[in-house]
């Protein structure tokens, strides 16, 4: 296998594959998707609240906020020492109390070790009119997505195959009147075929085709080439979340290899 890095800066990440297996990469896109941890607030107690909303939706905001998650320092709480009661190895602590008029930001949310302050933190939790204040703690701890979404570190990873467009030379007068429909800058004609000015507009074209209905271009799709994208939430940096999800699927390959050894 062929990795070419396009991109793996902050939160976004997108590199292309040559001499692979689709199936590869989708498996690696459901591990992003379902198995890689992050924190994530889970339990949340409050003292006062009299804004606007309540108590469940300021919950249930607060526990969308994406919380900066350093794996090599955390474990999962069933599996921490201190048998689930929360302590600095599998829990983080966070305050909020706000008794001014405005908006109440996840900024708001003050950590009990400053490594873990929020770095999104211009997420609005609420507005307070004069008068009115909440007061609340929160504890964050490490999950998985398939658990709950909340969990869910990274956002929409997908992939595409490289494609060629061939158009049937004999059709030429319909191509050229064809290719005066497209949105200009989608397609090159270059000889005997079309250049994607952009691999990403390919379903762009697929559906002016279908619309028109064009039997005189044709795609071929290859599977051996793939660009793979993905973005972040801001819990894990494209690499950092690149390399747990790697190192999750390899284990889980590893183990179906010992099962495998078992039957024979």
């Amino acid at each position: 296998m062929k990795v070419k890095n396009i991109e793996l800066k902050g939160n976004k990440g997108a590199m292309k594959l040559e001499d692979t297996e689709v199936y590869f990469i989708n498996s690696l896109r459901r591990i992003m998707l379902s198995e890689l941890p992050k924190l994530a607030i889970d339990d949340v107690i409050i003292y006062d609240n009299t804004s606007p909303l309540f108590d469940e939706i300021i919950t249930h905001r607060l526990g969308l906020i994406p919380i900066p998650t350093d794996l090599g320092a955390l474990v999962f709480r069933d599996e921490c020492s201190c048998k689930g009661k929360g302590c600095p190895s599998c829990t983080v602590r966070f305050t909020l109390s706000k008794e001014e008029e405005g908006a109440v930001y996840s900024g708001d949310l003050q950590p009990e070790h400053k490594s873990f302050a929020i770095k999104e933190d211009k997420i609005p939790i609420v507005n307070l009119s004069k008068d009115q204040r909440i007061i609340l703690e929160v504890e964050a701890v490490l999950g998985r997505a398939k658990d709950h979404a909340k969990w869910q570190t990274v956002i929409a990873p997908s992939y595409t195959m490289d494609a060629s467009v061939e158009i049937d030379k004999k059709q030429m007068d319909d191509v050229k009147e064809f290719l005066n429909k497209l949105p200009k800058d989608l397609v090159e004609l270059k000889g005997n075929t079309l250049e994607l000015k952009d691999i990403s507009k390919l379903p762009v074209l697929e559906s002016y085709m279908k619309r028109e209905k064009v039997d005189f271009i044709t795609i071929t799709r290859d599977p051996t080439k793939i660009t793979f994208k993905f973005e972040t939430d801001g819990s894990l940096n494209a690499k950092d979340a690149l390399q747990q999800s790697i190192d999750i699927l390899k284990k889980k390959y590893d183990e179906f290899g010992k099962q495998l050894e078992k039957l024979k």
